[in-house]
């Protein structure tokens, strides 16, 4: 059996477990096709998944799911496992991990590793316009990719295809355990997200700006991000992240 990583992407009724439910499970496996080369394969899908709460208006005009259209299918906890835990996976994916993460737990998972095309794609596509999945997908237009069956888009089983094919292309550049790694950090950012500096490239930014950045913001991508800045101009190693995630 060739080694596999599973794609995963969920659509649900909001961020917050418990009091959020999925509403949509998809995936898409990539599989080592020998001679260090993936490749995305046929074994695709999507299942609707019982919410067991309404579905509020506002998930519904991102992914167009409604009640009716869940209504009689399983919970959760009968459609994920045999999904997240099948047998030849050596790890998932998703384009944001800690979203999925929050419902697809290890328990469900069997402690599999994950990667998060997101993280991994600001490492190696730093020149991106933006890293979101359909961003990516347009700017870079991976080979192979049929445009149908990426459609439509905020919908488990599409979006999961998307990436899918932005982690094989990653895989065909560097390891699967140096992806695996990269998403255990927190995000390497391109740009500066918000606050004064919104919009500026790290590297453009003076030691006294990174220094108020790392004195006072909480947010963990962006006291990662300015250490690696500061690191990188002291001629040092970036240091491991103490807020490393285990996933």
């Amino acid at each position: 059996m060739q080694p596999t990583i599973r794609v995963i992407d969920l659509e649900t009724t909001g961020s917050r477990p418990p009091d959020d439910g999925v509403v949509e499970i998809g995936w898409q496996d990539v599989s080592d096709a020998g001679a260090a080369r993936w490749r995305v394969t046929a074994e695709r899908g999507a299942r609707f998944v019982d919410p067991q709460r309404p579905i509020p208006s506002r998930t519904a005009a991102i992914h167009h799911i409604i009640d009716a259209d869940v209504a009689g299918s399983p919970p959760w906890q009968i459609v994920s496992p045999p999904i997240l835990a099948a047998p030849g996976l050596v790890a998932l994916s998703a384009h944001r991990v800690e979203f999925e993460r929050r419902w697809c737990v290890d328990a469900l998972t069997g402690g599999l590793p994950w990667v998060c095309t997101y993280k991994c794609a600001l490492r190696l596509w730093p020149e991106m316009p933006s890293h979101s999945n359909q961003a990516l997908r347009y700017e870079r237009m991976p080979a192979g990719l049929d445009r149908a069956l990426g459609l439509p888009a905020h919908r488990a089983g599409p979006d999961a295809y998307v990436t899918a094919h932005h982690l094989r292309d990653m895989l065909n550049e560097c390891s699967l355990e140096q992806l695996i790694a990269w998403s255990r950090e927190p995000a390497l950012l391109v740009r500066v997200p918000f606050g004064p500096f919104r919009g500026r490239r790290w590297a453009d930014l003076d030691d006294t700006a990174l220094d108020a950045i790392l004195a006072r913001d909480t947010d963990r991508n962006m006291r990662f991000t300015a250490r690696h800045e500061r690191d990188r101009r002291n001629g040092a190693d970036p240091a491991p992240a103490p807020e490393a995630l285990l996933l």
